[in-house]
């Protein structure tokens, strides 16, 4: 099945379960910094993460400093978010609950 683009009914159904991830309209994605003990920490999640992703072959845009891991969920090929989106702000938040 082909992804496709969420209306912003159904993102609006599903924000409220991604409370700690912002959206934004106008590039189409959702965004969550996390923050961790340090830098060592982090790039473990950041590993736990990628194996998600390519498991799902969905990658975020992220950005690493020191203990701090910012991701940012959007579809490319539909040029907004998706189902694959949500599920892998999901995903992220369950290894993040982890640490």
């Amino acid at each position: 099945m082909a992804l496709q683009k969420m209306s912003a009914l159904e993102i609006a159904q599903h924000m409220p379960s991604l409370q700690l991830w912002s959206f934004d309209a106008k590039l189409g994605a959702i965004t969550r910094e996390f923050k961790l003990a340090d830098f060592v920490c982090a790039f473990e999640f950041m590993k736990q993460i990628a194996i998600e992703a390519e498991s799902h072959n969905h990658h975020p845009e992220w950005r690493n400093v020191y203990n701090k891991v910012t991701i940012t969920w959007t579809t490319h090929d539909v040029q907004g978010l998706s189902l694959k989106d949500i599920e892998l702000a999901h995903k992220c938040d369950a290894i993040f609950a982890r640490f």
